[in-house]
């Protein structure tokens, strides 16, 4: 049997396609810029790997090659002109190494919008995407959704954060406009059917949600779900670029993200005919209470599979992953404690950095740093981390991105702060003699002009105390994980 390709295998959707796809029995080839950020995923000894870019059509070539089917799931950063345009060339570089590789299909997941309702660069290159993948000899079938709503979805982490802390709200007119949120489960079903329903070929499927509920009812069903009461306010204005600057104040969610969200509502986002019943009559899409719910559970018992922050487009736009290197300019600091612990509990203790369990030495201070980088337009520290004790390379953790792992040994952390310049702060447990580990904790910093030297020195005295204690309090952490694990042993 032929590999089926699914490109965009880091992001939210593709991260959780892959495994559906083994469990049919299909072999799966993934595409990734950079390999290193699939480490840690379950099905990747399962999958073969192909490094390549969509805006390189050598490597390309190199994905498609024997390929069936290929699943496009590719798309740039939200609210950029210039993304969309790179989003436009690489559909076209696919659709024509596509053609040339001589697949049978192309499966492309789309966004469901509203053509007449003025959409932005970013929504127009979502849908014109579509049609550059048709206007090839391939065969295309495209699914078009709207709001997907799931453990780790953008909406869902919106819904969870605002309802969670705020009394009230002041609700611009998008909040009234009709959609048909959609499970992501039902998202998954209709993506793997689509290899066995020959009639969906060529076909524009869009897809929804049991419901028609405005963004208020969602919201109440949330605020229902968790005993919340929330008072809501009408607003008669429409405010998409304010309203997702608010979000991204309140919420983990980068305002990129959640724009075209809002902007999608600018007129009801409703599905639209009858293809998905026609081709799918099987498939029953869940109700929007029910998919809240398993949202819900799967977040409270730590089991989310993959995350909206996955994607590196919600942070630091299409640039490859930069390479820790050692050379000139770069400031490195290092500080280390030796522990009468074997590794096992210090890497755990380090590992299990941030989110709500927090930094664990003045942890206020990440908090207000958190703010500052959120009033700048970064990524602040309310993204959390996917999993209490578990990471996994490229996944985010508060405002870093989890560069690198070696299991019992290393964890580095690649900044997605707004700084003036590069950084990195890494972790070691180095097995030493007589059963004990030097623990190291090292921040690295490339700085960027005289603002990078600037900031460094001036913080310096700040970020010297505040990391001193945090060694000191990782190695209390390990401490106490290694007097835990004595115990359930006796």
């Amino acid at each position: 049997m032929q590999p089926i390709l699914v490109t965009g295998a880091t992001g939210y959707i593709g991260g959780r396609l892959v495994p559906r796809l083994l469990e049919a029995g299909y072999p799966v080839r993934v595409l990734a810029r950079d390999a290193k950020r699939l480490e840690g995923r379950p099905w990747l000894p399962r999958v073969e790997v192909a490094e390549g870019d969509a805006l390189d059509p050598a490597s390309l070539r190199r994905a498609l090659e024997g390929v069936s089917t290929a699943y496009y799931l590719i798309h740039g950063m939200q609210g950029s002109q210039s993304g969309a345009e790179r989003d436009l060339q690489a559909a076209r570089n696919f659709a024509r190494q596509a053609e040339e590789a001589g697949i049978e299909r192309i499966i492309y997941f789309g966004e469901l919008t509203d053509p007449a309702a003025g959409l932005s660069p970013y929504l127009r290159a979502r849908r014109a995407t579509g049609e550059i993948l048709k206007s090839g000899r391939v065969p295309v079938t495209e699914f078009r959704a709207g709001m997907v709503i799931g453990s780790g979805s953008a909406l869902f982490e919106m819904l969870r954060y605002v309802a969670e802390r705020q009394p009230f709200f002041l609700c611009p007119r998008w909040w009234f406009s009709l959609a048909q949120p959609i499970a992501i489960g039902d998202v998954l079903a209709y993506l793997v059917e689509a290899l066995t329903v020959p009639a969906s070929l060529g076909e524009t499927v869009e897809i929804g949600g049991a419901d028609r509920l405005t963004y208020a009812d969602m919201l109440r069903a949330y605020c229902r779900l968790r005993g919340l009461k929330r008072l809501l306010v009408p607003l008669p204005v429409y405010a998409p670029r304010l309203s997702a600057y608010w979000v991204h104040m309140v919420t983990p969610v980068h305002w990129r993200v959640v724009l075209p969200l809002i902007e999608g509502l600018h007129a009801d986002l409703l599905v639209q005919g009858d293809a998905a019943r026609r081709l799918f009559p099987h498939i029953q899409p869940l109700d929007f209470e029910t998919a809240l719910r398993l949202a819900l559970g799967r977040v409270q018992s730590d089991e989310v599979e993959t995350s909206w922050m996955d994607a590196l487009v919600v942070s630091q736009g299409d640039a490859r992953p930069v390479t820790l290197t050692t050379r000139e300019g770069m400031i490195i600091e290092t500080r280390r404690l030796v522990l009468d612990l074997p590794p096992a509990p210090v890497f755990r203790a380090y590992t299990g950095l941030g989110g709500e369990r927090g930094w664990l030495y003045l942890n206020w201070t990440w908090q207000v740093r958190g703010w500052v980088d959120k009033l700048v337009g970064g990524v602040g520290l309310r993204r959390g981390r996917r999993h209490p004790d578990e990471l996994r390379v490229g996944e985010a953790l508060d405002f870093w991105r989890v560069e690198a792992i070696e299991p019992q040994r290393l964890l580095r952390l690649r900044a997605e702060m707004k700084v003036p310049g590069k950084a990195w702060l890494e972790f070691q447990s180095i097995p030493q003699p007589e059963g004990k580990t030097l623990l190291t904790q090292t921040a690295y910093f490339a700085p960027r002009g005289l603002s990078g030297f600037l900031y460094w020195y001036l913080l310096y005295p700040v970020h010297a105390f505040i990391f001193s204690g945090m060694i000191r309090k990782v190695g209390d952490r390990a401490r106490l994980l290694a007097g835990q694990a004595s115990e359930e042993k006796t």
